[in-house]
């Protein structure tokens, strides 16, 4: 049963990465032209990663934790993501990833799979904790823990956002995310996303999150990308390439900013929440 992968351990397993990986990112998930910090490896000052690159570097042993799962990816999907970053990212070098699954949790139907990574340098100082959750359509059911019950956040009417920028998705942007390594064809081949019950491949969800972080960093953090601490996202609703994806966030009373993100067809990213200094 898919309940049994609760305890599943990998690593530590290294990620050597360049500078090329890091602007590719970048690209992939909308830096324009004139962002010459997170795009030019010469830019003045060096080039500055963006946050949510900790999920591609731990991308690989995701994959390593759910290997024992005969998975049909037309039916494997984002579900919730969170990142903390702890110090700033190198542009260029290698780190070692750890993973566990702590929880897997029965969804009806699916399941919620719980992967934990934490990201360290070569002198084995915490880089980053990442943690994915992994929904599998069809895998729920099992009588498992529904696990922990949270409210989104809902947007009092009368209070405009602290923050709102908008971006246009391209239609090639899945075309490119995928050169991160996430190689599944939900997100390029029309027949694959028609069997998942999508008119049209959609975007990744990591994708998504890119953006989301992007725009805390350039809306909160001034594009100083050290200032950026944490953000925690659910995937709510598709988004496609053609779509215009807003990011919102209101500021609460202990400086936490709830963060929304949606398009024209209603939210993509929810029950979100990010931290900056």
């Amino acid at each position: 049963m898919i309940d049994e992968l609760v305890g599943t351990k990998c690593g530590p397993l290294p990620y050597e990465y360049t500078f090329r990986d890091v602007i590719l990112y970048a690209l992939s998930v909308g830096a324009q032209a004139d962002e010459l910090p997170f795009i030019y490896e010469n830019a003045r000052g060096g080039l500055k990663v963006l946050p949510g690159f900790v999920s591609v570097m731990s991308g690989g042993v995701l994959w390593e934790l759910v290997r024992e799962l005969r998975i049909d990816l037309s039916r494997f999907f984002h579900g919730e993501e969170r990142i903390r970053i702890y110090r700033p990212i190198p542009h260029s070098g290698r780190v070692y990833v750890r993973g566990e699954i702590p929880a897997v949790y029965d969804k009806g139907k699916g399941a919620l799979i719980v992967c934990r990574m934490s990201i360290v340098t070569e002198s084995d100082e915490l880089l980053a904790d990442v943690e994915h959750g992994i929904f599998y359509a069809g895998a729920g059911g099992f009588g498992g823990d529904p696990g922990p019950k949270t409210k989104a956040f809902e947007p009092p009417e009368t209070v405009e956002p602290d923050f709102s920028l908008s971006c246009h998705i391209p239609e090639n942007q899945a075309a490119l995310y995928r050169l991160n390594g996430d190689l599944n064809p939900l997100h390029i081949d029309p027949e694959f996303a028609a069997r998942g019950g999508f008119p049209r491949p959609i975007l990744h969800g990591l994708c998504s999150f890119g953006y989301a972080a992007g725009a805390v960093v350039r809306c909160l953090c001034g594009g100083d990308v050290v200032r950026f601490k944490e953000l925690k996202v659910r995937f709510s609703g598709v988004v496609y390439p053609g779509d215009t994806l807003v990011t919102e966030g209101w500021k609460d009373r202990d400086g936490r900013y709830h963060i929304r993100s949606r398009t024209g067809r209603g939210a993509a990213l929810t029950h979100g929440y990010a931290d900056v200094d």
